[in-house]
């Protein structure tokens, strides 16, 4: 077996103790490399040893930026002027997301060494989340989390699990369902421990055979969650089966429809969509709309229509905190989604057309304005 854990560095200039909490109200997302020094951070940074890398109301330098970009973070949470009163909140806290990011590099980085999985810890933590999710009165996923390419594995495995729980619950599954359903999507990438390292992270496009060689972690996941004798074999299953696909386009046994157990096709849809919202060595992210709308499009020949639905109910379209540009050319940060109408959130209009700030930004519900709309994500 191969480690496909690489070690993060814990880095004690990279502690810093806050009691600064007034920007839980005011943040906004923004792309590394626009950050502007002298701002506060608006949101703990973590890495997946369970270390703080940057604490919230820390004032950026230079220095500080760059070891984030060395450790893989390519967006962070700001607070500043337009942000105001604008709160981003994840669907389970900060605490038990990092939790499980450590537990599950914990396990795929040590597994050549015990060549067990301690499925126990991962159904407590599965259990916790689930508890915070069940708790939460009005779910939204909005891809709230700061992610790191070098993490990539451990903090996916985690959010596909989350959005696997999201889609359960809009389901309808009853507590026994959601619990071996979010087990089984927490270990689904675990095959890829049986895959050299040197593909997993390959930066270009991979050969044919590299390609047969990764399309087999799916296989080799089922039989060491079987082997490990503490997991629902329905749970086991879907690292078997969550890259089958419905029209029967997937692998390994290109099954089609029902034929697909149902938790291997709610899978599907969380791990695509967590993919293609992440950076990865080989290609940049794309924006959560146009995966949005890949899924509700493109996806259909490939996911359950029922999943999707239940999907897309829970996950934002314009994350709250971001920058949008609308069709009148202005440019501003959505404030308020609208759930009825995921396309169309509040938007705070920071720069009129001709790109000057504005004094007193305004706010718009797009909902009520028939003739703006968002043609575009963006920077501010």
């Amino acid at each position: 077996m191969r480690n496909t854990g690489r070690k993060s560095v814990y880095c004690v200039e990279y502690v810093f103790v806050t009691n600064d909490n007034s920007s839980e109200d005011k943040m906004r997302r923004v792309n590394i490399e626009s950050v502007q020094y002298g701002l506060k951070l608006a949101r703990t940074i973590f890495s997946s040893d369970g270390g703080v890398l940057l604490a919230q109301g820390v004032e950026l330098r230079e220095s500080y930026v760059d070891r984030l970009k060395n450790h893989g973070i390519s967006e962070v949470y700001l607070e500043d002027d337009i942000s105001e009163d604008i709160a981003v909140s994840d669907v389970v806290r900060d605490q038990t997301r990092n939790e499980a990011v450590v537990l599950v590099k914990k396990l795929m980085s040590n597994y050549q060494f015990t060549e067990s999985i301690d499925v126990e810890e991962v159904k407590k933590t599965v259990n916790k989340i689930l508890d915070e999710l069940l708790g939460n009165d009005n779910i939204l996923y909005n891809l709230s989390e700061i992610k790191s390419v070098d993490d990539y594995t451990f903090e996916h495995s985690v959010n596909v699990c989350i959005l696997s729980l999201i889609t359960g619950i809009g389901l309808g599954f009853d507590i026994s369902r959601l619990r071996e359903l979010g087990t089984g999507a927490m270990l689904h990438d675990i095959g890829k421990l049986c895959i050299p390292r040197e593909i997993l992270k390959k930066p270009s496009q991979l050969t044919v055979e590299e390609f047969e060689e990764i399309k087999k972690h799916t296989i080799l996941g089922y039989e060491l969650l079987k082997k490990s004798g503490r997991l629902n074999l329905a749970s086991a299953y879907i690292a078997f089966g969550h890259h089958e696909r419905y029209d029967g386009s997937g692998y390994p046994l290109q099954l089609k429809n029902e034929n697909i157990q149902i938790y291997a096709r709610i899978a599907a849809v969380a791990d695509v969509y967590d993919a293609l919202t992440s950076d990865r060595v080989y290609r940049k992210k794309l924006k959560p709309n146009e995966v949005f709308e890949y899924i509700t499009s493109l996806g259909v020949h490939h996911f359950d229509p029922k999943v999707i639905e239940s999907f897309v109910k829970y996950v934002t379209v314009y994350p709250i905190g971001t920058g949008v540009l609308l069709n009148t050319r202005e440019r501003g940060i959505v404030v308020r989604d609208n759930r009825s109408r995921p396309t169309r959130p509040v938007v705070r209009i920071v720069y009129d057309d001709n790109m000057k700030k504005q004094a007193v930004p305004r706010e718009l519900d797009l909902s009520e304005q028939t003739n703006i709309f968002i043609v575009d994500g963006c920077e501010l």
